[in-house]
């Protein structure tokens, strides 16, 4: 094989139209930037505020498509393995259609080895809410309720291995409740099982923190305790989980932006190189801010080894759970 052969047989292995193409030069035309869920939540919403800032600083419109279905399998699909790998269509990525896809899922369509995980830009605080005239009014007095009685415990979820559900299983192991014996109502997404906990279709809703505001502002649900090592900056007065004795709630929600494999490098370091950039502009916090995100920028590198160190540990406790199929 000649040396212009194998070049061009290389090239064409890794898709790379761009071939030559050095992070100065990118991009030199639109970018297709796919959020896997409906418009409107909050990939979508820290995806739209990407696009924008990005759009600005590089002199290229980055326009965002929404591809919704399959819990986010749809749009990752397609963004991982059928468009090309040419740096022009970047996947809106979070924590539901990654490792926990991959840990709910003996079979996931989409595995952490078929895509470049570029940077990581926000995070969210899981919060737990029941109506806001529900009996109970701190977590511990509720977590004792659900002990007791788990068979009594409606949740929301958009399916066996959404957000939701890894959150309420963490939970229920973590205060020694039979998971088994609670009911999952399905739902749409956060816009769908919140309104259904204020109408009393179900008992626990398991969101962000954005996710719930606007019905918390409303005055129809109350958050009881939010999971991690410190309180939200956007709920200051509603105490952590581990305040009220029940420790080792991990479960956070993160969004960023991945490539598919055989992505050109210097793409790769202009997202990087733009994202770190984005995530130190005060006027981006601000919007962050606004839609109740955290900025939580991770380079590849990290993003990379902070996905598979939580697809280990989802997959160890869906599979615990009977939550893995």
């Amino acid at each position: 094989m000649s040396f212009l052969l194998a070049a061009t047989v290389s090239a064409c292995a890794t898709g790379q139209s761009v071939q030559g193409e050095t992070a100065a030069a990118y991009p030199t035309r639109q970018i297709e930037y796919i959020v896997p869920y409906s418009a409107g939540g909050g990939v979508d919403l820290v995806a739209r505020a990407t696009a924008d800032y990005l759009s600005k600083e590089w002199g290229q419109p980055i326009v965002v498509v929404n591809k919704a279905g399959g819990g986010g399998a749809v749009g990752a699909e397609f963004a991982l393995k059928q468009a090309k790998n040419d740096g022009y269509t970047a996947l809106a990525v979070n924590v539901s259609n990654t490792t926990m896809l991959a840990a709910g899922m003996k079979n996931p369509p989409i595995q952490n080895e078929d895509q470049i995980y570029t940077a990581r830009i926000g995070k969210g605080t899981l919060a737990f809410a029941v109506k806001a005239d529900a009996p109970w009014q701190d977590f511990a007095a509720f977590s004792q309720w659900v002990k007791e009685n788990p068979e009594e415990l409606t949740w929301t979820s958009v399916g066996p291995a959404g957000f939701s559900a890894f959150g309420v299983a963490q939970w229920l192991d973590a205060i020694g409740a039979d998971f088994s014996k609670t009911r999952m109502i399905v739902t749409k997404g956060a816009s769908d099982s919140v309104p259904k906990v204020a109408g009393s279709h179900a008992v626990l809703a398991v969101h962000t923190v954005g996710e719930i505001m606007p019905m918390l502002a409303a005055g129809k649900v109350k958050i009881l305790a939010v999971a991690g090592e410190e309180r939200s900056p956007f709920l200051p007065d509603v105490p952590t989980a581990q305040e009220q004795g029940i420790d080792g709630l991990t479960v956070f929600w993160w969004t960023g932006v991945s490539f598919a494999k055989g992505t050109p490098d210097a793409v790769i370091q202009k997202w990087e190189e733009g994202i770190a950039k984005m995530t130190s502009d005060p006027a981006y916090l601000q919007k962050l801010g606004e839609i109740q995100v955290e900025p939580a920028y991770a380079d590849r590198q990290q993003f990379t080894q902070d996905t598979e160190k939580e697809t280990g540990a989802y997959t160890e406790l869906a599979t615990k759970k009977g939550i893995r199929k």
